[in-house]
């Protein structure tokens, strides 16, 4: 929880119930949850919070880069609270979703688009979505 706390606090933003219970379900939840899936998890402890109080506090934590979202083949919105570089792996079947990070990879894609270059365009950030199926069910 202080972890959590002292986030927030980085970010110029008060701590409040709401936003202590809807990080701790980010962070805790590894699997990419949905805004459903979110409160679902916080309504166990938090159960008056309201559906917009979430959407909110989501907004919030996106625009002060405390979690970002990720958008599935099926364009369901879905948050990640892992802020350093990695990638996703999608499944088409049970549309889980897993963290990849390979430094090898970012540096043949970085190396890749400096030598062809994109005309007209400045690549900020490189992020692969890799869609295929697991082979283990977890």
């Amino acid at each position: 929880m202080d972890n959590i706390k002292k986030k927030l606090q980085e970010k110029g933003l008060k701590i409040t119930p709401q936003r202590l219970a809807i990080l701790q379900a980010l962070m805790s939840n590894k699997s990419h949850p949905t805004a459903e899936m979110i409160m679902e998890y916080i309504r166990v402890n938090h159960p008056n919070i309201a559906t917009g109080t979430v959407y909110k506090v989501l907004d919030t934590f996106i625009e002060h880069q405390i979690i970002k979202k990720v958008q599935t083949e099926k364009d369901v919105m879905r948050y990640d609270a892992i802020m350093d570089h990695h990638h996703h792996l999608f499944c088409s079947e049970s549309e889980r979703i897993e963290d990849y990070v390979d430094i090898e990879l970012d540096e043949l894609l970085q190396a890749y688009f400096i030598k062809k270059g994109i005309p007209d365009f400045k690549i900020e950030d490189i992020r692969l979505h890799v869609n295929g199926k697991f082979l283990r069910i977890e």
